[in-house]
Formats: structure tokens, sequence, C-alpha cells
């Protein structure tokens, strides 16, 4: 029922509802304008916030700051625990560290939310039943930022993944797939190539799975996952996977669905959380009132539920359907023919707040119960005995030019205990021994030494063998050391091995 009566004045908070503090950061670019109209529409709708407000972003970068956020406002983000927060601007080159990764590890908010659902018709997209969450690892995997540049041709960037990790991103989507009445988990990795990282990922997953029977579950590996992600995104309901795959995938569901413009996101942990739109801080549009604030304001939605208020949730969230489905759109969803009026910033905010307390009747109304998002703990990782390690031998990572056989000869020289040069791989593909000639090489090498069957190896052999390698004039670059855990090796083979 369209009644536009029910319509609410600006300052509907109950006059004894206690107000929950939460930190905003306007950002930049196109931030204050999309903050201003999400907190008009939150505060209107009747929302117990008080907001307080840091700088965070370019100008703090810029006075020489390069994190990006000062000691002020990380004190005001653990006090309230609540980070709602506009897009910034990361300038480019100088070191500087992503603000997102930074606040994200910093405070442990290791699940990143990102609901990707069409609004056909009224949003142009080729997938009209699309109503998907993918809930991405937030702390790990590549986005550790661990790079180091090792020889001439050679960099490298340390992907970790770890158990804790992933048992709490995985028991997080079941526990998010149940509060929210959602029917399957799907997990995505590519543990056929990388076997111990996404294969310790998809293990947990089904370790997980196997505690919430209820729950249908499936897993895919990323290439051909993505491919049905693309093709057929309705066959998915929660999607969880590493971080990498997250990211890109987020980004990809939420243009498929309509508009990365109207995507939100949640990024929950034991500590605190943030809620923010996917997208960046556009610059070039900054200052015109033609952004779309919707990504941010259904955020804003989010953060809501979490703090306790799905009532007036549910009520933003509503209005904002109901906005969509007549036809009052920004520039950047704006289509002739089906659109009806095209807003600026400022005026779709209006356009919410005068439809609050209204329903949609074409597309489906939302409805938060008492209990959303609130009906399970932030899961945390399981305490486990320590496995049996067991040192078998090292890899040592050379810089070296010429012909893998005289590195070969080179290092055999350095040998003084119960142990072997057993591979030399380049990039990962076995060339010493028996490598084959079509092979590329770079100048880095790694060169694996194993124990003997039935042989001791301690750390006195690689100190041994480090001197000796000086000694000989060999460049090497890095050193990994070899374990069993519990019997079972905890390194990979060269391809080729």
């Amino acid at each position: 029922m369209n009644d536009m009566s029910s319509s609410p004045s600006l300052t509907t908070t109950p006059a004894d509802q206690l107000l929950v503090p939460i930190t905003v950061a306007y950002g930049d670019g196109i931030g204050p304008e999309i903050m201003t109209a999400s907190l008009r529409v939150l505060m209107a709708a009747g929302a117990a916030i008080a907001p307080e407000v840091i700088d965070i972003g370019e100008q703090v970068y810029l006075a020489g700051n390069s994190a990006g956020i000062s000691t002020d406002a990380w004190d005001s983000l653990r006090r309230t625990k609540v980070f709602y927060k506009a897009p910034i601007t990361t300038p480019q080159g100088g070191g500087y560290k992503s603000l997102n990764v930074t606040v994200r590890k910093s405070l442990g908010l290791y699940a990143n939310v990102r609901p990707c659902v069409s609004y056909a018709p009224f949003i142009q997209t080729k997938h009209p039943q699309m109503d998907l969450v993918i809930v991405r690892e937030n702390e790990e995997d590549l986005y550790a930022g661990i790079e180091h540049r090792q020889t001439d041709d050679v960099y490298q960037c340390l992907k970790l993944v770890s158990r804790p990790g992933c048992e709490k991103i995985n028991r997080y989507a079941f526990e998010y797939a149940r509060a929210y009445g959602r029917q399957k988990v799907t997990c995505f990795t590519k543990d056929n190539i990388m076997k111990l990282t996404d294969g310790l990922f998809h293990k947990v997953f089904d370790e997980v799975a196997a505690d919430y029977a209820d729950i249908e579950t499936d897993h895919w590996i990323i290439d051909i996952g993505a491919a049905k992600l693309a093709d057929t995104p309705e066959q998915f309901d929660v999607l969880v996977m590493p971080n990498l795959y997250g990211d890109v995938l987020s980004d990809v569901a939420a243009q498929i669905a309509g508009s990365v413009g109207l995507a939100p996101s949640a990024n929950i942990g034991e500590h605190g959380a943030m809620f923010e739109a996917i997208h960046g801080s556009a610059p070039r549009r900054a200052g015109q009132d033609s952004a779309n604030p919707s990504g941010l304001l259904l955020a804003g939605v989010m953060m809501l539920v979490h703090i306790g208020q799905p009532k007036v949730a549910e009520r933003v969230h509503n209005a904002w359907l109901k906005t969509i489905e007549d036809g009052v759109h920004t520039d950047d969803i704006f289509v002739a023919g089906v659109s009806k009026e095209k807003v600026g910033t400022a005026a779709f905010a209006d356009a919410v707040i005068a439809r609050l307390g209204q329903k949609p009747t074409q597309l489906s109304a939302v409805h938060y119960a008492a209990t959303t998002g609130q009906s399970f703990a932030i899961p945390t990782a399981s305490p486990r005995t320590p496995a049996v390690k067991d040192l078998v031998g090292i890899d040592i990572f050379v810089h070296a030019t010429g012909a893998v056989e005289d590195l070969a000869a080179q290092l055999q020289q350095a040998i003084g205990g119960s142990y072997d040069l057993a591979m030399i791989t380049n990039r990962g593909v076995k060339v010493w021994p028996n490598g084959l000639p079509e092979t590329f090489c770079t100048d880095h090498w790694r060169c694996r030494f194993l124990a003997q069957p039935d042989k001791q190896f301690n750390k006195a052999m690689i100190v041994e063998l480090l001197r000796n390698l000086t000694q000989l004039g060999v460049d090497f670059v890095k050193t990994e050391q070899l374990y069993t855990f519990d019997g079972e090796p905890g390194f990979s083979l060269g391809q080729g091995q």
C-alpha cells in the first residue's frame, strides 16, 4: 500500500531511547556528499545513533601520516566499536598503505560481508533472480601485503593462510546463513594448484560444514566457479572464499547484479565492525551532487541491524526499494523508458525520506526480525593440539645467472652432513636433475636440500650449509625450513617433480 501520509518527520528517535555511539568518517571525493545524504536518511528513519566524526584519508596521508589515520581516530574506533565510513583516496606512490586493509586487520574485522542483489526490472541486469551474499576472509591471504624483491628479475608476494583464519570465516558464513534464512553455503578455492594454502581453506570448510547439517554445501574451483557466478548467479546463495578471490568476485557480482554503486559492505570481527560502500571515492565526480549514495546507505542498513535496531533498518531498506521501484534514480542507473526521474545525491536522499514507512509493491520487501544479526556470537577459532613438528630439510633461494648444472655443482660442494641436494626449481618448475632445455629460467632458483633416508636434520646443519655457501660465493636471498607435521610434509613438491 502506497500511503505517503505515513512518512515520518526528520526526528523520529524516541526521546527515551539510548543513542549508540558510532564513529563516522566523511572520507574523500564523493564521500562527504554521500555520507551527508545517508546520515540524513538514517536519522529521519529514527536511527538512535550518536556520530563521532573523525578525519581519515587523503589529507591525513598528505599531512605526513603514512597510515592515513591519527591516534585520536583510533581511540574513537576502539571506544565505539562501530565505524561508518565513506570512501577515501589513497595517494599514489610514496609507500602509502591501504587504510581499509589497515583498519580491518588492526581491529580484527575478519569477515567481509557483501550482499549482491538484482532489482529487475527497475535496474538493468541480465540476472533478475540474483540474490547472493559473498563472505570474504579479510585479514590474510595475499592481502598480508608481504612483498620482496629478491633478484634483478624476481619479486615475491607471500600468501599466508592460517587454520584459525579459515575456521573463523567459514564458521561465520554458516552462522550468517542460518541467521538470515539462507539455504546453501558454497566455497571457492584454487586447491588443485595451491594444495597447502587453498587446500587448508577447503579442508576447514568441510570440517565446519559437518556442524551444519541443515545447510546445503558445495565447493567450486575458483575459475569455473567464477564463470558460473557470471553466467548463472542464481545458483548461489552464500559464498565463502579467501581474501583476494572475494575482493575480485564481489565486485563482479555487484556489477552483474546491476551496479557496483549499489553494493554495501560490512566488516565484522570480535572487537568491532566497519560499514562502507564497496566503491571508491570517485574524485572526478566530487562536488557535483551526482553520486549515488545507495551503497553507503545500504551499508548503514547493515550497521543498524548490527547495533540492534532492525526495525529502523527495515524502514530505511524498504523506503529505498520503493524509491528504486518508483523510478527515482541517480545518473549512474538512469535508463530512459525505465527510470522516471533523474535526481542528484541530495534529492535521492529526499526521495527515500519521503517514502519512509512505505514498502515496495513489485520488488520484495525486506523484514529484519528482532534477532536478525544478533542470533549468533561472532565465531572464534577453536584451540588445537600442536602437531609433532620435525625438521627434514631446507629450501634455499639463490640469485644466480648461468647454467643450472654449474649451480648444482657449486651447491654440492657446500654439503657437509647427512643430507643431499634433492632438487632445483625455477619459478616452481623442476629444472635439476633432469630438467627440460625448453624451460625458461630467470635468475631466481629454489634449491632444496633434504635429509637422507633415516637420517636426522637440524638447525646446526643449516648454519653450516649457509656458511659454506657464503664461502663459495653463492648469493642466497631467502630460506624456508622444511618440516613434517605429524609425519605429513608441510611443503609442496616442485612442478614436474
